[in-house]
């Protein structure tokens, strides 16, 4: 597939976007068993619940003054001050895998919470009171496929991920960077972003979604990070939301490239890179992620067995993917496929399994 083979829903008028809000898929036993091995599993000092018993809730707004899909939740006091133990103690959990030594430096500023996702999560506000430096964190119901598109974006992306998760709770640190809606509109046009290494990183975005079979892509569900180089600007696209991991039917929704939102960061690519240069990123971006899998193989093995077990969306929904990877990659390898585990674990051999061999077969040959 070449990049420009699929048009931009902006342009086709083609539905591009889930039509409702995903299920809630529990944690299996199996996956559990997975998460406390590998210590994500940990008893919180708060579960999810406790964030609901919240007085009333106030609209928040951008520093532009643009209402946002975020609202402040508002407590009384004496269950703020259960609320502010507890949510220190949770945020030093996730930092410093519970060293409460510099707990009493901090403390929540505030809650808020937002409707609009499909986990309905809250967002808290930790503030250093020494510096009034602050930081954020998030609490949300657990979801299954979610923590499966943690998990896999912890291995096979260039970004570490660090959540905490126990029973039906999850915990995630703060993913920082420019909202991808935001930078189209703030940011692109300014003369010092470099829109070549934008619409490289974005190429780069959409083959690393594709091949773990990561949905949802829209702008407003990623970020760009933006480092200082020696002469210029270096760009990376990070994923914020993973509740579509594997979960919707077509397969389209697997490419950021199509949504109608991401039209900007498309133009960007076809105006700035030639066909021989895209294919040259996919390639680069192939090979990084194989060399990813290889450090990680055992690991990821193990979590590619259980999810081929787990059921994470619906069973039409699987066909439908099913036979359009077939007939994408024109070949029959995901006919037996019977879930959507299955199809990650066969789309990720059929995007990477080239370069695992070439990486394999370096490897061989240094050590002779």
């Amino acid at each position: 597939m070449e990049f420009e083979d699929i048009i931009n829903a902006k342009l086709s008028k083609e539905v591009d976007r889930p039509m409702m809000k995903k299920d809630s898929f529990p944690v299996s036993e199996m996956f559990d068993t997975y998460l406390r091995k590998y210590d994500r599993d940990v008893k919180l000092p708060i579960v999810y619940k406790d964030l609901l018993n919240y007085r009333y809730a106030n609209s928040l707004r951008d520093k532009h003054g643009k209402i946002t899909h975020w609202e402040n939740a508002v407590y009384d006091l004496k269950e703020m001050e259960y609320l502010n133990e507890a949510l220190v103690n949770t945020y030093a959990l996730l930092k410093t895998e519970g060293d409460l030594s510099f707990a009493k430096h901090l403390a929540v500023e505030r809650i808020d919470f937002c409707e609009f996702g499909n986990s309905v999560p809250f967002r808290i506000r930790i503030i250093n009171r020494i510096n009034d430096n602050y930081d954020h964190f998030y609490v949300k119901s657990a979801d299954a496929s979610r923590i499966y598109g943690l998990e896999l974006e912890d291995m096979l992306s260039p970004n570490k991920i660090v959540f905490l998760y126990h029973k039906n709770t999850l915990v995630e640190e703060h993913i920082p960077g420019i909202p991808g809606d935001v930078f189209i509109e703030h940011y692109l046009n300014l003369p010092e972003t470099n829109k070549v290494r934008i619409a490289k990183e974005f190429v780069k975005f959409n083959e690393r979604c594709f091949a773990r079979l990561l949905g949802d892509m829209r702008s407003y569900n990623f970020v760009i990070d933006i480092t200082p180089d020696i002469e210029d600007y270096q760009y990376r696209i990070r994923a914020i939301d993973f509740d579509q991991q594997s979960y919707e039917g077509k397969k389209n929704m697997y490419l950021p490239q199509f949504y109608k939102e991401n039209f900007e960061y498309v133009q960007l690519v076809l105006q700035n890179l030639s066909p021989d240069v895209i294919s040259q990123y996919r390639t680069e971006e192939r090979t990084t992620m194989a060399l990813r899998v290889i450090g990680s193989r055992k690991r990821l093995m193990e979590l590619l067995n259980i999810i081929s077990k787990d059921e994470i969306s619906e069973n039409y929904k699987v066909k439908i993917l099913r036979d359009e990877l077939n007939e994408h990659f024109e070949n029959n390898y995901f006919s037996k496929c019977k879930t959507m585990g299955e199809l990650v674990k066969r789309q990720l051999k059929q995007m990477l399994q080239k370069h695992l061999n070439q990486s394999q077969k370096r490897q061989s040959g240094a050590t002779r």
